[in-house]
């Protein structure tokens, strides 16, 4: 993010936050006057990526709750959140995706091309 984009965040709004991955949470002064809401954007550490906004400040970013929630684990069982890899080497592929080698069992659905005659 450039020099003047932070400098006007600065001066547009007042900083409520930053969470753990360091992106910079901020709030307007005023309220819009068509919602009659307060407006609520973020100014992201690295490359802007939405998706590496965590849970808690997603909730307080589309005006679910007031405050925004605590970061802390409070389950053994709740996953650390992940930006989405879509596209990137640590991506999904399932097994028989061309880039996991493309070798996949057969199936009884996989299809047998039709041929005149046969």
């Amino acid at each position: 993010m450039s020099f003047l984009q932070r400098l006007s965040a600065r001066l547009a709004g007042r900083a409520v936050g930053t969470d753990r991955f360091g992106n910079t949470y901020y709030e307007s002064a005023a309220k819009q006057p068509v919602y009659d809401r307060t407006r609520r954007w973020v100014v992201y550490k690295g490359a802007p990526d939405p998706t590496s906004i965590p849970p808690e400040w997603h909730a307080w970013m589309h005006h679910t709750v007031d405050a925004p929630l605590s970061e802390v684990k409070r389950y053994a069982w709740q996953k650390e959140h992940r930006p989405n890899l879509t596209g990137t080497p640590a991506s999904y592929r399932p097994a028989g995706h061309d880039y996991a080698g493309g070798q996949r069992r057969a199936t009884a659905g996989d299809y047998d091309a039709w041929t005149p005659g046969s």
